[in-house]
């Protein structure tokens, strides 16, 4: 069975799902509590949901090569790996929310940001309504994944990113709510969100030179933020000027999607969701290339090589090979 990832707005059935698994997600105690992942504090379990984010973090914390800078390359961001570890990731979550539901053909919703992009950016989109995701606030105060004080099943953050970008228990352990700040202002301007245009430059940038080589248009040399290719304009880190795409539409919801945390935020796997949709647009047109290879030094790149394993969570043996063809998942429409 072919699962259709379909557009969060068009789809109130997939909307209640996973609005629906989302919470039993944050309720399901797992075998493990902070103290297995060394987080100070008091000692509490550690739910299903939070275990996405954990990951997150310590992906985002652990760099390329073993001896580098996480700021520069890391498990699952600023190079090469970044497309198929969220894949995965999502794929995981896709897969603990049919568990939990009893429902195999639930698919993961995504959230298509370029609508709302060409539109002026409107921080009261239908996402940003009651009925969708709720909207802004320290905490937010509407939705499905509102704080509400007096509710015993409201939406907590359990699990951050600490000072020293390590996991750590929000409020000493006694959780709090949840956090959007919409269309703060950047060093370089006001942000907005991601638009149609910025998505067809991305699917369409093609390497300079006058034999490139088909992988060139994915990433290239030395596989980092400053490397011209589409993983890093889908990512978000060319043009130089200011944050495009992917990290344009975390700094655009502020709040909890800013830190290495940010799957505390239910709209974290709609807009992933929505990121991996433009990258299978991309892959079907230039025959689901990927580099580098294995022939690239270990040294500088184990982690991040096609049949490397993906890093995190540790008992998960995919690669970015078997993450390029997964022919079970399909989009409703491909930009």
């Amino acid at each position: 069975m072919v699962l259709i990832r379909n557009n969060i707005l068009h789809d109130q059935n997939s909307l209640k799902k996973y609005i629906a698994g989302v919470g039993l997600l944050k309720k399901e105690q797992t075998r493990y509590t902070t103290s297995s992942f060394g987080i100070p504090g008091p000692k509490n379990p550690v739910y299903t949901y939070d275990l996405f984010v954990i990951w997150h973090i310590r992906a985002g914390t652990f760099p390329i090569p073993q001896n580098g800078d996480p700021m520069v390359r890391n498990f699952a961001h600023r190079g090469p790996v970044f497309l198929p570890w969220h894949r995965l990731m999502l794929i995981l979550l896709e897969n603990n929310i049919q568990r939990l539901l009893g429902d195999n053909s639930f698919a993961l919703p995504y959230w298509d940001w370029s609508a709302d992009g060409d539109d002026g950016s409107p921080t009261d989109a239908p996402i940003w309504t009651n009925g969708y995701m709720g909207g802004q606030g320290n905490p937010v105060s509407d939705g499905p994944f509102g704080f509400f004080p007096n509710d015993p099943n409201r939406f907590t953050v359990r699990i951050e990113s600490g000072p020293d970008g390590q996991p750590s228990q929000a409020d000493n352990g006694q959780g709090r709510g949840l956090a959007r700040e919409f269309a703060q202002p950047w060093p370089n301007g006001w942000v907005t969100l991601p638009t149609s245009a910025d998505v067809k430059a991305a699917l369409e940038f093609a390497p300079a030179g006058p034999n490139p080589k088909p992988e060139d248009r994915y990433d290239t040399l030395d596989f980092s933020v400053n490397s011209d290719g589409f993983r890093a304009r889908l990512e978000g880190w060319l043009p130089a000027r200011r944050p495009w795409t992917h990290n344009q539409v975390h700094m655009w919801v502020g709040g909890d999607m800013l830190p290495m945390s940010s799957p505390n935020d239910p709209v974290f796997f709609l807009h992933h969701c929505n990121v991996d949709r433009i990258w299978e647009s991309w892959l079907q047109r230039y025959d689901w290339i990927y580099t580098p290879d294995m022939t690239a030094p270990p040294n500088l790149y184990a982690g991040e090589r096609i049949d490397d394993t993906l890093a995190i969570p540790a008992n998960v043996q995919w690669t970015p090979r078997d993450m390029l063809n997964v022919s079970a998942i399909a989009y409703d429409q491909l930009p």
